[in-house]
């Protein structure tokens, strides 16, 4: 099967079990809402998706699995071709999603009651799964400096000392600000946290989609003695749309570490990953490349597409340096962020992602996430500007 790589054509995803599309709110007289609010792209996956699960269908048994040598120098290689990021089989830990990976974590290497540190505004599960393990949750909020979000790295450092904190949640790149973290920012970050025994629990699961001008640093790359404290959550669910599959992987590199996530992670009986998630994976890290750095121009396109249309507007985008989520900043229309969804959904019919969701500085911004075909970005923008 030959692959076509087209991202304007439109699929109707209907239907189809789909949360993006299917899990509409019941809203009177909404007719036909454009979702894009959930993280998930409105592409079909690389061709060698499709053919590997056909070849797993026709077999048709559907007995035990493992992760082999293939499966492990695939990942591999996709990892030191694109960012540098020599990654040790032994240090790779397969996990069926990322947000699964970080709750074994914090089970392994805290202790309830325990104190975790986030940067809000940033990816809502975070907050969920920290108060969800009876551990407290520390905010230390970004700050905005007129162009892009920061870390105010004394505030972190304060919060730290001040809540005894033993964990620091990083997401990078972030979702929903998207920043692509500089070298030096991660330098700071971990130098912090080592100093006063914090555990990074990197979650980059975006890592992939960086835009031009801008690099991805795998914080564990940055020295020997960053990755002995690091953690880092990594998928090609977000790269390659695969997110119902359910693959994902923690890479550790501090053998103690790795051995007390090990047995956090067996402990809730999950075994190994599917036999469909293992071969789509093995096709992706094999066969992907071609059509993710398509995918990538085509991202960059719909980005500039909508910074254009939002210029002038009550409405303006927030620089995107990466991921395929954008975040708009919504305040001179002087709503709160639920009567802002509300006005979308009802008079637009787009539903977007409330800011507020994402925690402190969310107010005032909605998340859009812009990985659809140009006709229905298009589509959206046109229908949000006739009510602003």
């Amino acid at each position: 099967m030959k692959e076509t790589i087209n991202f304007n054509i439109i699929h109707n995803r209907k239907n189809t079990g789909s949360v993006k599309y299917d899990f509409i709110p019941k809203v009177p007289n909404i007719k036909d809402v454009i979702p894009m609010w959930v993280a998930d792209m409105d592409f079909k996956s690389p061709v060698a998706v499709e053919q590997a699960l056909q070849k797993v269908a026709k077999h048709n048994i559907y007995g035990y699995t493992y992760i082999d040598d293939e499966y492990l120098s695939l990942l591999q290689n996709w990892y030191k071709s694109r960012m540098s990021w020599n990654i040790k089989k032994e240090e790779i830990l397969s996990i069926p999603s990322v947000m699964f990976g970080i709750s074994a974590t914090i089970r392994a290497l805290t202790k309830v009651g325990d104190s975790i540190l986030v940067s809000q505004p940033v990816y809502y599960p975070f907050m969920d799964i920290v108060k969800d393990n009876d551990r407290k949750l520390v905010v230390s909020p970004l700050v905005f400096n007129g162009k892009k979000y920061e870390i105010d790295f004394k505030d972190f450092e304060i919060k730290i000392k001040q809540n005894k904190v033993k964990m620091y949640i990083l997401c990078s790149p972030h979702n929903p600000v998207s920043r692509v973290w500089t070298k030096q920012e991660l330098l700071s970050i971990a130098k912090i946290c080592i100093k006063h025994n914090v555990i990074i629990v990197s979650d980059e699961i975006h890592s992939d989609f960086v835009y031009e001008n801008y690099k991805h640093y795998p914080v564990c790359t940055l020295s020997k003695k960053i990755a002995e404290n690091t953690i880092t959550a990594i998928a090609p669910t977000k790269t390659f749309n695969l997110a119902g599959l359910q693959a994902a992987h923690l890479v550790i590199q501090n053998k103690k570490i790795r051995e007390k996530v090990i047995k956090s992670v067996n402990a809730t009986g999950f075994h190994v990953l599917t036999k469909p998630a293992i071969e789509a994976v093995k096709a992706v890290y094999r066969d992907g490349e071609t059509w993710f750095n398509e995918l990538l121009k085509y991202l960059q396109q719909n980005r500039d597409i909508l910074v254009k249309e939002f210029s002038g507007t009550k409405v303006s985008v927030q620089d995107m340096e990466g991921t395929y989520l954008a975040w708009l900043n919504c305040k001179q229309l002087n709503l709160s962020c639920g009567d802002i969804e509300k006005l979308f959904l009802k008079k637009a019919d787009v539903w977007l992602h409330k800011g507020s969701t994402f925690g402190i500085g969310g107010e005032g911004y909605m998340r859009l996430n812009l990985a659809c075909p140009q006709q229905t970005l298009k589509k959206a923008i046109k229908q949000i500007k006739q009510v602003i």
